[in-house]
């Protein structure tokens, strides 16, 4: 049982609540891998063509790449100017960044990207319909995998590929490094940084 320690304080009093704000790493795609497959296997049924799907599918990761930096720079970010801004701002994502290396903090809790998901899944279907939005979506779910996972590795993981030690170093400076605190917003990405100018301080 997930339980309040050292390495992962207690964050509410009520201790149903507590044990709800740890997730394991490896709760993601063991619930969202099969969500992907099921989203994938709809559109094909529906009569989405599988050489159509496909691509649909690796543009929903790249579209999950934008979703992520966006949300990171901006909603994960934002503390409302109120009595009750910087309490919201730390359950949301100012618990990250004061037990950094919590390993139970560092995914996404199933019940809040369940609620994303269900918002998402309204955006998609008003861009592209009930049948296209599938495989779209399907890849979209994919690199929210990839991205929860890419966060826990680059908080635990120690691997030696070049691209790895870039992207942990890319992480790591936003949350160590004073003068990367509001840049450097992607995760599994550096792309977006890149694009928007977040990736060093303006001179």
């Amino acid at each position: 049982m997930l339980r309040a320690s050292e390495v992962s304080p207690r964050m509410f009093d009520s201790d149903l609540f507590d044990f709800f704000s740890r997730t394991p790493w490896w709760v993601v795609p063991l619930i969202w891998l099969p969500v992907a497959g099921g989203m994938l296997t709809l559109g094909l049924v529906r009569g989405v063509p599988l050489l159509w799907a496909l691509p649909q599918v690796v543009g929903g990761v790249v579209a999950w790449t934008l979703a992520e930096y966006l949300l990171h720079r901006t909603l994960f970010h934002w503390v409302p100017a109120t009595s009750w801004g910087p309490r919201f701002h730390f359950f949301l994502h100012g618990v990250h960044h004061q037990w950094v290396n919590d390993p139970y903090r560092l995914v996404m809790p199933p019940a809040a990207s369940a609620a994303l998901a269900v918002l998402f899944t309204g955006i998609f279907r008003l861009l592209l319909g009930p049948t296209w939005m599938w495989p779209l979506f399907a890849g979209f779910v994919v690199g929210y995998v990839i991205y929860d996972v890419s966060h826990y590795a680059l908080h635990h993981f120690k691997w030696k590929m070049r691209w790895f030690v870039q992207l942990k170093s890319h992480h790591m400076s936003h949350h160590h490094n004073p003068r990367y605190a509001e840049l450097r917003f992607g995760v599994s990405s550096r792309i977006w940084d890149r694009v928007f100018g977040t990736m060093e301080p303006k001179a």
